[in-house]
């Protein structure tokens, strides 16, 4: 097995979050499609809170509501630093806050389907 170094990145905002009129999640899907990255998902949380805000939670009948989302997305180092540098302007000119981590992981298994 080759040795390269990987890395995941994390976005942790608001489901209600956007950049320009594209909401957040969208907006970095598409990008790291774009800039060629290995995989990202989108995870929904069901409760929670940033440094600034109040709690979110959901409840069965309130589909719209602004809750916490993380975005990861994982590849080499370097590509994932790379994506991060060309979203950070982005984020840093959104009204609303976000929280950004990259952690270093192994990689065991990566196969690709048919």
């Amino acid at each position: 097995m080759e040795e390269q170094s990987h890395s995941i990145l994390k976005i942790y905002a608001s489901t209600t979050d956007k950049i320009e009129n594209q909401m957040l999640y969208e907006f970095i899907v598409y990008k790291a499609h774009e800039e060629g990255i290995s995989g990202v998902t989108v995870f929904r949380g069901i409760m929670g809170f940033g440094s600034s805000s109040k709690i979110s939670s959901t409840r069965y009948w309130e589909l719209t509501e602004k809750l916490p989302i993380v975005i990861e997305l994982i590849d080499k180092t370097e590509l994932v630093e790379k994506f991060y540098k060309k979203i950070k302007p982005d984020l840093m000119n959104m009204p609303k806050g976000c929280l950004v981590l990259m952690e270093s992981i192994n990689v065991l298994l990566q196969k690709s389907g048919k």
